[in-house]
C-alpha cells in the first residue's frame, strides 16, 4: 500500500495545508479519504491521477471533510477527455446519501446522477466493506461529532488506521493496536484545547496504547504548529513520528519497524 497525504490541514486557511484528503494505492485501488476544500487542485499540483480514483470514504460531514466532492464529481465529467465512464463507490457513515443530495441541490443538481456509475455505500461504525484487490476498508466510531468514524484499510499483513477527527478515546488506540500505519489527527496545542480534537500530548498517549510502527500526524491547525510538536509526542511515544505535509507519501511495506 502506498499513503500519500494530499491535505494535511484544517478549517483555517493555509498557504501551505490544504484541507483533509488522504489517498491509499494498493493494487487497482484508489482510495481518497475525506475530500475537503483544496483536495483536487492539490492532487493536479502533486501529478496524483485524480481521474483513476476508484473509491472515497468520508469520515463525517464537516466542509473542511467533504466541500471538494462536487469539484471532483464534475471534474469526473467535465474536466478530463473523455468523460469518466468508471464506477465510483463513495463510502460514509449513515447519512451519506443525503449529504450526496444537499451537495447536489446546492451546488450541481448532476451530482446524484453524473453521467458515470455511481455506489453510495453508507457503513455503519463496526461493519467492514471489501474493496477489490484484497483490499478491506473497516470503521468505528470515534468522538467528534455524531457521525464520525475512523477508518483501516488492510491489504495481507498491512495495516493503515485513519483517526478522521477525534477526541482522545483510548478504545480507538486498542482498535488501532500493531498497525503499520496510525494517520492521527494533531489539531491543537495544549493551551487551546477543545474537547473534540487532539492536542500532541493526546496523540503521543494514543500512540503509547496502539503502538504503531509510524505514527503520521495530520489535521495542523497553525497555532500547533508553533510548537514543537514532534518532541511532544516523543514524551509519550518512543516510536517513529512524522508530522505530514501536503505530499508526503511512503510505501507502507517498506515503513521502518520500531522496537
Amino acid at each position: 500500500m502506498r499513503l500519500t497525504t494530499i491535505g494535511t490541514g484544517t478549517a483555517a486557511p493555509s498557504a501551505s495545508r490544504v484541507n483533509a484528503g488522504h489517498l491509499v494505492e494498493a493494487g487497482d485501488v484508489r482510495l481518497l479519504l475525506d475530500c475537503g476544500s483544496g483536495v483536487a487542485h492539490r492532487m493536479a499540483a502533486l501529478g496524483v491521477d485524480w481521474q483513476r480514483i476508484t473509491h472515497v470514504a468520508l469520515t463525517h460531514f464537516h466542509a473542511d471533510h467533504t466541500s471538494d466532492l462536487a469539484t471532483l464529481f464534475v471534474a469526473w465529467r467535465y474536466g478530463q477527455l473523455p468523460p469518466r465512464s468508471a464506477p465510483l463507490t463513495l463510502i460514509g457513515p449513515p447519512g451519506t446519501a443525503a449529504l450526496v443530495q444537499r451537495h447536489a441541490d446546492a451546488l450541481w443538481k448532476e451530482m446524484s446522477s453524473p453521467g458515470y456509475p455511481v455506489e453510495v455505500v453508507e457503513l455503519p461504525a463496526g461493519d467492514g466493506l471489501d474493496l477489490g484487490s484484497g483490499v478491506r476498508l473497516s470503521s468505528f466510531k470515534v468522538p467528534h461529532t455524531d457521525e464520525s468514524v475512523a477508518y483501516c484499510v488492510e491489504r495481507g499483513a498491512r495495516r493503515l488506521v485513519y483517526t478522521g477527527d477525534t477526541a482522545y478515546h483510548p478504545p480507538l488506540a486498542e482498535w488501532a493496536a500493531g498497525c503499520d500505519v496510525l494517520l492521527c489527527e494533531c489539531s491543537l496545542p495544549r493551551e487551546m484545547a477543545v474537547p473534540t480534537h487532539l492536542t500532541p500530548e493526546e496523540c503521543g498517549m494514543l500512540a503509547a496504547i496502539a503502538r504503531p510502527r509510524t505514527l503520521v500526524l495530520t489535521h495542523l491547525y497553525p497555532p500547533v504548529e508553533r510548537v514543537d510538536v514532534a518532541a511532544i509526542v516523543a514524551e509519550r511515544f518512543h516510536g517513529a513520528v512524522v508530522v505530514a505535509t501536503d505530499g508526503w507519501t511512503t510505501e507502507i511495506e517498506d515503513v521502518r519497524c520500531w522496537s
